[in-house]
């Protein structure tokens, strides 16, 4: 008290008050700026009362010029001398799921997130597609009926490892998928365990259609020409100077050698396809003359089968965006496919609708036995055959209805098949 009323009347009577007040107000700073002088005098420098107080003034101005700049984070000597580590922020608490389910939402395949009690703790749209809305808490093996998927949960649960197995879906169609589990990285108040679903279905069917392309592509091409090699080695043989086993033979052999260029023109005509599935075509078609050459291109071969074609195509013209060799081969395809396996109903009808404004579309019914319901699916796939004797019978390669799916898909038009058992099928392409 007494030093502060010291220092009030003397900032009042005379210009060292302000001094006084300057130096109080820095106790700490005095302190060392009189060990400074103290240190001075032992040295043998005598200074005089201004000299000292200016050095105190000095000094105690340094030193509050580097707290300034300290505490406004400024670059100091200090500070540049001793490192001052980085502040990071606190990290959130660990058992918040939050970040964990804003990723979970991101994800375009099934996931689940469990515990470690085989608990479902979180799902995301994807899962809750398939496996329908699960409460939090919900035990797995209550909406995962799959024993292989939960073997390999608990397998990964114990051990904690990843593990991954593959899961098929026979209903409402086959469905593939690899189930993988995983731990969380995350440190959490308890261990969670990542369950994903990946759709390999699309995969997995082409794998199964390219082996399938293989082994009945060697199986067609072997079959004509073990057929073509036992004629030639015959009449080699025994039917040397058979003249009337040469005559049949060679018939036969012109016929699997017709079947072997058919065989190999469609598959070239299918690789040409692929090629250029993705070039649309720049050029414009009338689909009703078209038509007419058609009729007239088949109606030997229908007036064979005592198959009648029958058209119904409107009197204007009808244009679609195509290109007019493609076209032919697939109007050839549907309607010789009509005429042949449909022979029983004795009738074909082509109808065209459309043109202008309203959407083209052209359909190809048959009155025969139909298409069984499981196989009209699969009838677009190479070498797929409902009745494999009566196509060979009739010629055909299993190829025609694949050509004709490329071709559409090249003109941005689709094929709907509609059979039923006993009445016949529709062939409908919708441009």
């Amino acid at each position: 008290m007494l030093a502060r009323e010291w220092v009030a009347v003397t900032d009042q009577r005379t210009g060292l008050g302000w001094l006084a007040a300057q130096l109080w107000g820095e106790r700490v700073l005095i302190a060392s700026a009189v060990f400074v002088g103290f240190m001075m005098w032992l040295a043998g420098l005598h200074l005089g009362w201004v000299s000292f107080a200016v050095l105190l003034l000095v000094i105690a101005g340094l030193l509050r010029t580097e707290r300034r700049m300290a505490e406004s984070g400024g670059r100091t000597m200090a500070s540049a001398a001793v490192p001052v580590p980085d502040i990071q922020p606190a990290p959130p608490p660990a058992d918040d799921l939050s970040a964990i389910a804003a990723v979970l939402g991101a994800l375009d395949a099934p996931a689940l997130l469990i515990s470690g009690l085989e608990t479902i703790k979180l799902q995301n749209r994807a899962a809750e597609a398939i496996f329908g809305a699960i409460p939090g808490g919900s035990d797995l093996a209550g909406r995962i009926r799959a024993p292989g998927i939960l073997d390999m949960v608990r397998d990964a649960i114990a051990s904690g490892q990843p593990r991954e197995t593959e899961h098929a879906e026979r209903l409402p169609s086959e469905t593939v998928y690899v189930v993988r589990i995983a731990p969380l990285a995350e440190k959490t108040s308890e261990p969670f365990w990542l369950l994903t679903f990946r759709d390999v279905s699309q995969a997995r069917r082409i794998d199964r259609m390219r082996s399938d392309f293989v082994a009945n592509a060697s199986h067609e091409l072997r079959t004509p020409l073990a057929s073509l090699r036992g004629f030639i080695e015959t009449l080699q043989g025994p039917a040397r100077n058979d003249v009337k086993a040469h005559e049949r033979f060679l018939a036969i052999m012109h016929e699997q050698a017709t079947r072997m260029s058919r065989l190999v023109d469609d598959l070239l005509s299918l690789s040409r396809l692929e090629l250029r599935s993705n070039l649309t075509p720049d050029q414009t078609v009338d689909l009703v003359p078209l038509l007419g050459h058609v009729r007239d291109s088949l109606q030997p071969l229908a007036a064979d089968l005592g198959v009648d074609i029958v058209l119904d195509v409107p009197r204007h013209p009808v244009t679609v965006p195509g290109e007019r060799d493609e076209l032919v081969e697939v109007l050839e395809n549907l309607i010789e496919n009509a005429c042949k396996y449909g022979q029983e109903g004795k009738r074909v009808d082509v109808m065209l609708s459309g043109g202008g404004d309203a959407p083209v579309e052209l359909s190809v019914t048959d009155y025969g036995p139909g298409i069984p319901p499981e196989h009209v699916p699969r009838i677009t796939e190479r070498f797929y055959r409902v009745n494999v004797e009566a196509s060979r019978s009739k010629k055909g390669t299993g190829l025609g209805l694949a050509i004709v799916k490329h071709i559409l898909t090249r003109h941005r038009a689709r094929l709907v098949v509609k059979s039923e058992m006993g009445k016949g099928t529709v062939f409908t392409v919708k441009f």
